[in-house]
């Protein structure tokens, strides 16, 4: 095994405990740090001169801090920290997470040991690792930084504290805090990391938009809807989207007044959509090309509710399927292509009948596929616009559709228009 290899070579090179170092290693690279820099990292802690010599690290503006350097020396000012708790080898350890800034950019933290940091204090780190995580650089505070707050506070061009609207959440924000109305939230029991534990899950709504959300530690202001304020939130990708996560660390506070949760959804071409990378709450407009297999009537799993094929589920194996209707359309609108797929109600309604009519009909054809036929006929070669939310991964891009109407714009007045920009 790699991991052991490594621990028993580095515990040799420096001459300490192998066990303690291979502790140290395996809790880095579960923490998704590479192995080979979680090597360096530990080269420093035991104080080994071949990891870059002896000295303290350069000082460095944030810009110019790269993932190839090992550790710098940087002063900036703390502009969000929030904690979170993490699993480490089975036990729970907390971190502080957030955005630390000088006048030159911005770099995102992890500190493994507790500081004290609060936003709008000015630091310097002297001894801060660095890993890359998801492609930039991102400074590791721990033991062998030694840290130092300065009494004079450093100016920089940022805004000091997490407040944002939805529709600027980013996959990897921390320490965020946003004033939102809940507009859906059901509790869930699920298999936790220490058992069956429940959760919250649902939308938030403001101004700027909508976003899935988890609290993993159901607070009751949440549970109650209305209106609230959430401090130390963070963001996680969620079937291609940003979801807000709120946990144990968050501050929940009920809000008085309303907060004005914006009807408009963000209008785009489907390529510009689906190079985003998941949009929660789209519409775009395109020709209905084709409906895919696995349209019509299917069956879902009574367990975990997948589709399944001939009784069989991936997970739970024979079972007695649940019949249900649903569509997998292929639009375009020249820019790109989308997989728009459509719940039962809306399959529903282009079919033009109930569950219980698609069955009737199959039964009377002998033929499953005489379900997805016929919706084939009712809307293939028409354009439509489609409201939902937009993932995209290795298999493609899907639109869960929440809306899904005929377009009723004119192509002709459209191709005109188009022909002016053109010729402008």
């Amino acid at each position: 095994m790699e991991l052991d290899d490594r621990a028993e070579d580095l515990a040799s090179d420096l001459g300490v405990d192998k066990e303690e170092v291979k502790a140290d290693l395996q809790n880095l690279v579960e923490y998704s740090v590479p192995i080979d820099e979680a090597v360096q990292s530990l080269r420093r802690k035991y104080g080994d001169g071949s990891s870059g010599g002896s000295g303290t690290p350069s000082s460095k503006d944030v810009a110019e801090i790269t993932p190839d350097d090992s550790s710098v020396t940087v002063t900036g000012v703390v502009l969000t920290a929030g904690k979170r708790s993490i699993r480490y080898q089975g036990s729970d350890h907390v971190i502080v997470e957030g955005r630390l800034a000088d006048e030159t950019g911005v770099i995102d933290y992890t500190a493994w040991e507790d500081f004290g940091l609060s936003p709008s204090d000015t630091i310097t780190a002297g001894n801060a690792g660095v890993r890359e995580w998801d492609g930039e650089p991102e400074l590791n505070l721990g033991e062998s930084t030694s840290l130092s707050f300065l009494e004079e506070s450093l100016e920089v061009p940022y805004q000091i504290g997490g407040d944002a609207q939805l529709a600027d959440l980013q996959t990897g924000d921390r320490a965020v805090t946003i004033e939102v109305s809940v507009l859906e939230c059901e509790r869930k029991t699920i298999d936790g990391r220490d058992g069956e534990t429940d959760i919250l899950s649902g939308v938030f709504g403001d101004e700027s938009g909508r976003l899935p959300f988890t609290n993993w530690d159901p607070a009751p202001e949440i549970e109650d809807g209305g209106s609230v304020r959430i401090e130390n939130a963070y963001v996680q990708e969620f079937r291609g989207v940003p979801e807000v996560n709120v946990s144990e660390f968050s501050t929940v506070t009920a809000l008085e007044r309303e907060i004005d949760v914006g009807s408009d959804t963000a209008t785009m071409d489907i390529g510009d959509a689906v190079a985003t990378g998941g949009v929660y709450d789209v519409e775009v407009a395109g020709n209905l090309l084709a409906v895919r297999d696995g349209s019509g009537l299917i069956q879902r799993c009574p367990e975990c509710y997948r589709v399944i094929q001939k009784g069989q589920c991936r997970t739970h194996g024979d079972v007695d399927g649940i019949d249900d209707m649903r569509v997998k359309a292929i639009l375009d609108d020249g820019t790109g292509a989308v997989t728009v797929v459509l719940d039962d109600e809306l399959t529903e309604r282009v079919y033009g009948g109930t569950l219980e009519d698609a069955l009737e009909q199959a039964r009377e054809a002998m033929d499953q596929e005489v379900v997805a036929d016929t919706i084939r006929d009712r809307i293939v070669g028409r354009e439509y616009r489609v409201r939902g939310h937009l993932s995209v991964d290795e298999y493609g891009a899907n639109l869960d559709a929440e809306t899904f109407e005929e377009s009723d714009d004119d192509p002709a007045a459209r191709a005109m228009a188009f022909l002016e920009e053109v010729d402008a």
